[in-house]
């Protein structure tokens, strides 16, 4: 089984790896155009494979993720959606093939990780705020000790992206005091706060009671309309269908199927995917 990083980048040729040095979206089969010239490439993953022992969590993964696109990642559970996401913040490591976020090589033992924590926010199915520090200082603590920034600046982010969640109110409660909506919406804040230019939601909603999930879900509408560029693995499909613009299914550490959200929904090329998409749909 393997166990070494490979970190040599793969050559690519023709006119895809033209494309893609150049930095145009591409969408090859898969609903992107290769036509759309517009926005850089941010994430870039080639032929990943994350092992856990003798277990193979992603096999041969290859994706792109181009500056402000909002991409879905679906799947069963087991699939490998959160573990993909986890290796583009580098809180896991891939045991092969080549990742570059933002330009920078993502490997275990680079000397990028830390700012690469830093610019690329994540959001997870439990909320990990420290419950001995009010909302506020939850939010600051990240400016202050990571990015070293001045109190008063720290104060001015979180009280700006407290209000941007639209929870003012809430600045100086402890976490304890708040509900699991009202918790994930300072979670979203907290990673606003350090400026992140790109965020990745690990099933944001998963861990809240159903009467919460809208509020949660109108804050990263949002944020989508305002140009985020976001990586979600959500189960929310009405969600996925007004806000990505590509859709992925993945299973069995497998990128199955990728598609535009309307072709993925109405259209699906594999049995796998439309017999996903009729259970998931059906609820």
């Amino acid at each position: 089984m393997p166990r070494t990083t490979l970190r040599l980048q793969t050559p690519e040729f023709g006119l895809r790896g033209v494309i893609r040095r150049l930095g145009w979206r591409e969408w090859w089969g898969n609903g992107q155009r290769a036509s759309d010239l517009a926005r850089p490439i941010v994430i870039s993953a080639r032929n990943l494979d994350k092992f856990y022992g003798d277990f193979q969590a992603l096999k041969n993964i290859s994706i792109d993720v181009a500056e402000g696109e909002r991409v879905v990642i679906c799947g069963p559970s087991g699939s490998g959606k959160s573990t993909l996401i986890r290796c583009f913040n580098a809180l896991e490591f891939h045991q092969n093939g080549d990742l570059e976020v933002q330009g920078r090589a993502i490997f275990e033992g680079s000397r990028d990780i830390h700012r690469q924590r830093q610019d690329v926010g994540k959001v997870f199915q439990q909320f990990n705020l420290f419950p001995h520090f009010t909302v506020l200082e939850n939010l600051m603590i990240g400016p202050l000790k990571v990015r070293r920034v001045s109190r008063a600046a720290a104060e001015t982010l979180a009280r700006t992206y407290l209000d941007r969640v639209r929870i003012p109110e809430q600045a100086d409660k402890f976490p304890r005091q708040l509900s699991g909506g009202q918790q994930q919406r300072v979670a979203i804040a907290r990673s606003l706060c350090m400026e992140s230019k790109i965020i990745l939601f690990d099933e944001p909603t998963s861990a809240l009671d159903p009467e919460m999930i809208n509020e949660v879900l109108d804050v990263m509408v949002e944020l989508a309309d305002e140009g985020m560029t976001m990586v979600c693995v959500t189960h929310e499909m009405g969600f996925a269908r007004k806000v990505a613009d590509r859709m992925v299914f993945m299973d069995a550490g497998e990128i199955v199927e990728e598609a535009a959200p309307e072709t993925f929904f109405t259209a699906p090329s594999t049995a796998r995917c439309r017999d996903f998409l009729q259970k998931i749909l059906q609820h």
